[in-house]
């Protein structure tokens, strides 16, 4: 007996590839917005590549793209504000988050009749249905975002945990934040279609979160945090085969049910160790 019926459909094939990539990006990315404390800052990129979507349906360019330049050019546009000293970042996020809801709003009043059907496709995922080539420009992008993470990941920590002390030290920081901000509007983009525009920030936070009560260094809670993930990302898409959910809310409730499950066992290990 097959273990995995549903495996003999094409498109939940493609489904679990799209949720494995997802499932390892978002946490690579996720992990240093949460040592930097800009767990939100995922949310407000969604809501600006919301703009970028419906500038694509709009227009009738590929969302996708649109949407990576739009959310890239609003991710750099808040870290250079906030480098200069301008603003703070979460007066620059806020600004960026009502602005993407506002823009996406407007520009698909004047899109044709069946694009809000597309929209909320983007806004809460629509896994299944993710076509060949959607799966195939997103493990481009998921490459890339997992290269550059693990790669440039001693820096990028260093950043994150301490940038007075990495500038003292001679590290390109502007660059390297630029770096990660570009990094998390493409993790937004590759996420859209799997868990949706306005749950994407759950999978680059939670997972995390869950890493962080266990683990006992930032190499282990980075480990963690991809196959808490990755494994969030598998099982919430099986579930909704089976149970009829939707794939991003099916997703990003297993995440957080297995953070409250792991908040509890901790918390109650740790007064058994105390007493």
């Amino acid at each position: 007996m097959d273990v995995l019926p549903f495996l003999q459909y094409d498109f939940m094939q493609r489904a679990l590839l799209a949720a494995v990539l997802v499932g390892l990006a978002a946490p690579s990315v996720g992990i240093f917005l949460v040592q930097r404390r800009l767990a939100l800052m995922g949310d407000g990129m969604g809501h600006v590549a919301l703009t970028g979507v419906a500038l694509g349906l709009l227009t009738g360019w590929a969302p996708v793209w649109v949407a990576l330049a739009t959310a890239t050019a609003g991710a750099v546009t808040i870290e250079l504000l906030r480098n200069r000293g301008r603003t703070t970042s979460d007066l620059a996020l806020a600004i960026m988050f009502y602005g993407g809801i506002a823009g996406g709003v407007v520009l698909i009043s004047k899109a044709p009749g069946g694009s809000a059907v597309s929209l909320n496709q983007y806004l809460f995922g629509a896994i299944t249905t993710t076509t060949a080539q959607d799966l195939a420009v997103f493990a481009v992008l998921a490459a890339l975002i997992l290269a550059i993470t693990l790669g440039l990941g001693r820096h990028l920590f260093a950043v994150a945990n301490d940038e007075e002390y990495a500038r003292a030290s001679g590290m390109p920081v502007l660059q390297l934040n630029l770096v990660l901000a570009v990094l998390t509007a493409t993790t937004v983009v590759v996420s859209m279609r799997v868990v949706g525009l306005l749950l994407i920030s759950a999978l680059m936070v939670v997972p995390v979160a869950t890493a962080q009560l266990v683990a006992t260094s930032f190499r282990s809670a980075l480990a963690l945090s991809l196959a808490i993930g990755l494994g969030c990302a598998v099982v919430g898409v099986t579930a909704s085969y089976y149970t009829n959910t939707p794939s991003g809310g099916s997703i990003v409730l297993t995440a957080i049910a297995l953070f409250a499950v792991t908040a509890i066992a901790t918390g109650a290990l740790r007064r058994t160790f105390v007493r």
